[in-house]
C-alpha cells in the first residue's frame, strides 16, 4: 500500500503502533497487519536489539513470515551481547528506520512493549539526547524525594521546567539535565512528526498469567538455560544479566545455586506477571499523559480482532 497521498497537519508521517504487556500476541497481530498493508515492522523492543538473546528476549525470528511471506522488520539484532542501548540510540535509531520507509513510500508498524520507548517518540522529549553524569547521580542518589525537590529548586527554572517529578528516579535525571543545560548550548534534534494510531493489546489478567506461565515453560524448554550459559561463557558478568532483565537475571541465579530449577519457574513466573503490571501502569500513565490508545481483548477470535483493529486504523489515518 502507498502512503504518499496521505497528508496530515505540520507533514506529520503516519505509524501503526502495537503495545501492550508481554505475551499479549503484539508480534503476531504486528505481523498480520504488515502484510494486510503491505508495511514493515520496527521493533520497540528494548532487548531484542541484542545478538543472541533470542530466547530469553521472546525474538521469534520465524513468527514474522506469515504464510509464506517474510514480513521485513528493523531493530532486531542491531546491538552485540554485552553492550547497552538507551532510549536515545533508540529515537536515533527509530526515526533513521522511519524516515526511511516513509522515503520509499511504505507504511511502518511499531511494535512492542518498551512504554519508555514509545512514549519518548510520542512526546517528542527533546532533553533524551543529554548524556548520563554518573558524578551527579553518586552523589544525589542517596537523597530523599523532598532532599531531591530542593535540591533541583537551585536551578533556574527554565532548566527545570521540563522536570518530572513524579518519582526518586525522574527526579535525579531532571537534575542531571538541568546540571547540563547550565553548563552547555544544548541544540535539539529536529525530528519528523508523527501521525500515530495506537492499538494496545490487553487481555483478561487471569489468561495473560496463564499465557506467562506457559511461554515462560515453552522457553525453559527451548534453551533458555542453555542461552545464558553461553553468554556467561562469552564473558558477560552478572551485573549485565542483571543489566538485560528479568530471564537472565533469575537463570544467572539459578546457575549460581540460589535456586532449584523448580524455584526458579515459580519466582520468574511471578517475576514476570509483575513485570506485565508494570508496563500495563505505565501505558495507563501514557493514557494520562493525552496518548490514545484504541484498547483490544486478544482473547477474542483472532479473525474478529484483525477486522476490529483494521477498522479503527483505516478510521483514524484515513486508509
Amino acid at each position: 500500500m502507498s502512503i504518499d497521498n496521505i497528508l496530515f497537519e505540520d507533514n506529520a508521517k503516519p505509524l501503526i503502533i502495537v503495545l501492550g504487556p508481554t505475551a499479549s500476541g503484539k508480534t503476531k497481530l504486528a505481523v498480520r497487519l504488515a502484510d494486510h498493508f503491505n508495511a514493515q515492522i520496527i521493533s520497540a523492543d528494548s532487548r531484542q536489539v541484542f545478538k543472541g538473546m533470542d530466547i530469553g528476549t521472546g525474538k521469534d525470528l520465524a513468527s514474522y513470515n506469515f504464510e509464506g511471506r517474510q514480513i521485513p522488520h528493523h531493530l532486531i539484532d542491531i546491538k552485540p551481547p554485552g553492550s547497552k542501548y538507551n532510549v536515545n540510540e533508540f529515537k536515533d535509531d527509530f526515526f533513521k528506520a522511519f524516515d526511511s520507509l516513509h522515503a520509499e513510500g511504505v507504511l511502518p508498524i511499531l511494535c512492542g512493549g518498551t512504554g519508555m520507548y514509545i512514549h519518548s517518540l510520542l512526546q517528542q522529549q527533546v532533553y533524551t539526547s543529554i548524556p548520563n553524569n554518573e558524578e551527579i547521580r553518586t552523589e544525589i542518589t542517596q537523597l530523599n524525594t523532598e532532599e531531591l525537590k530542593l535540591r533541583l529548586n537551585g536551578y533556574p527554572t527554565d532548566f527545570t521546567k521540563h522536570a518530572d517529578l513524579t518519582s526518586h528516579k525522574r527526579l535525579i535525571r531532571a537534575i542531571e539535565v538541568a546540571e547540563y543545560l547550565q553548563h552547555n548550548r544544548f541544540v535539539p534534534n529536529t525530528r519528523t512528526a508523527i501521525a500515530a494510531v495506537i492499538i494496545g493489546l490487553n487481555p483478561d489478567l487471569a489468561q495473560r498469567r496463564l499465557d506467562i506461565i506457559n511461554r515462560l515453560e515453552i522457553r525453559l524448554q527451548h534453551g533458555l538455560i542453555d542461552e545464558v550459559k553461553q553468554l556467561i561463557a562469552a564473558g558477560l558478568s552478572q551485573e549485565m544479566l542483571d543489566y538485560y532483565g528479568l530471564e537472565y537475571k533469575f537463570v544467572g541465579a539459578f546457575l549460581r545455586g540460589e535456586y532449584s530449577r523448580d524455584e526458579l519457574q515459580d519466582k520468574l513466573s511471578i517475576a514476570i506477571c509483575q513485570f506485565a503490571k508494570r508496563q500495563m501502569t505505565f501505558f495507563r500513565k501514557m493514557e494520562k499523559d493525552g496518548v490514545q490508545i484504541n484498547w483490544f481483548n486478544p482473547d477474542i477470535d483472532s479473525n474478529e480482532l484483525f477486522f476490529n483493529v483494521i477498522k479503527t486504523v483505516k478510521n483514524s489515518l484515513l486508509l
